[in-house]
């Protein structure tokens, strides 16, 4: 029976799954495969090697700025993926050889 004070959407009135990109810290650490305490013990240092800080306004972090920070720490930066560009790699294949 459903409460008289319970405005959640029922199943039918939810059309389609949400993705969150902002999640609280315990998401956050999980993204790193720590856990919450883990994640507060180290998040100093995280933060000194770039790790994206919390959004000021909700104090949740982006997912997809932690993506972008693993790909720059991983060496999958942008850099990276200009150099392996086909047209890139054709220009300074020729500019090698003159």
């Amino acid at each position: 029976m459903k409460a008289d004070n319970d405005n959640r959407p029922q199943g039918a009135a939810v059309r389609f799954v949400v993705q969150p990109r902002l999640v609280p810290g315990a998401k956050a650490a999980r993204r790193l495969h720590l856990t919450l305490t883990e994640f507060e013990a180290k998040r100093a240092a995280l933060h000194r090697h770039g790790f994206p800080i919390p959004c000021p306004v909700v104090g949740h972090f982006d997912l997809v700025a932690i993506d972008t920070w693993l790909d720059r720490m991983s060496g999958l930066g942008a850099e990276q993926l200009a150099a392996t560009d086909p047209a890139s790699l054709v220009a300074e294949r020729l500019a090698a050889i003159g």
